[in-house]
């Protein structure tokens, strides 16, 4: 079901909702999705409190919530003010929205947001349409700004030893900022873990190959899980990474991207997240996160 609200000072936002969750997308600025929670408890997402409401002007802002950016992150191609209205057509269970043409780069980007009914699966479909004059190299990048005091979780790649595995199993990238002694990583055996902690002022961010095409996010005893693709054979940014985690004193990140490709003009692609909220708090462990959330995240990896 769908409605018009007023929501953080956005006058003009479709709630998308089921009987336990909701989401809420706002058309004033955009494409941005700015609510996604159970009915009347946590938004999962961060909010500047600073931007709320705010709309126009030549400036980027970080608003928070749920945005498409393109990559790799360059001050030119990423950083195109979102800060104008969006159109966009509303179904019973989805809604489309779609930002003008930006004038640097030729791209339109769109957002289709659909929430199954009877259930707290999401799917949220990014495009990219090149609508320049020219042919452009860029990659879908989905950033979910998540809300602060919680705990992401990466899976590694399964343990192997011996002649089979000879050669790597996936890329590691790290930025100038990035100290993996820095108390907000725990490198598991099984598990990275990434907290936010308003206590720390500092950056923190780290981009992997995630060929599992998961990773989480628990909050207060609620818990996202998000599935994305890994395609073989593809180009990603950023040393060859399709999911990436960023921190800061605010937020945590967990974004994740589709391949560079190379779009002529009138060309798009395409990338798509499916979400499950739920409620769970699992122990920091190893042990604890594959006997309470694992057979929950493999059972939600079969159904979509």
């Amino acid at each position: 079901m769908t409605e018009k609200i007023n929501f953080e000072g956005w006058p003009n936002c479709i709630r998308l909702f089921n009987a336990e969750i909701e989401l809420i997308i706002t058309t004033d600025i955009g494409p941005r999705i700015v609510r996604m929670g159970f009915i009347s408890k946590q938004n999962f997402f961060y909010l500047a409190p600073e931007h709320a409401g705010k709309t126009g002007g030549s400036e980027w802002k970080i608003y928070g919530g749920h945005r498409l950016w393109l990559a790799p992150e360059e001050i030119d191609l990423s950083y195109y003010p979102d800060n104008d209205p969006v159109s966009y057509r509303v179904e019973p269970n989805s809604i489309k929205v779609t930002q003008s043409k930006e004038i640097t780069t030729g791209i339109v980007k769109e957002m289709e947001v659909s929430l199954l009914h009877g259930s707290n699966r999401i799917t949220v479909l990014h495009r990219l349409i090149n609508q320049g004059t020219g042919e452009i190299e860029v990659a879908p990048w989905a950033i979910s700004a998540l809300a602060g005091n919680g705990r992401a979780i990466i899976p590694q790649e399964p343990f192997g030893e011996g002649n089979e595995y000879l050669l790597p199993a996936r890329s590691l990238a790290l930025w100038q900022y990035t100290k993996m002694n820095d108390p907000r990583w725990s490198w598991g055996e099984k598990y990275i873990q990434a907290h936010q902690n308003p206590a720390h002022n500092t950056e923190q961010k780290i981009g992997i190959l995630n060929k599992q095409g998961w990773c989480a996010y628990a909050l207060n005893g609620e818990l996202l899980i998000k599935k994305f693709p890994c395609i073989p054979g593809a180009l990603y940014p950023d040393y060859m990474c399709n999911n990436e985690v960023y921190i800061n004193e605010n937020l945590l990140e967990i974004e994740t991207l589709g391949p560079l490709t190379k779009l002529q003009h009138g060309a798009s692609i395409e990338h798509v997240e499916h979400w499950l909220l739920t409620k769970a708090q699992p122990a920091e462990t190893d042990e604890d996160i594959d006997s309470n959330i694992l057979p929950l995240i493999n059972t939600f990896l079969e159904l979509t």
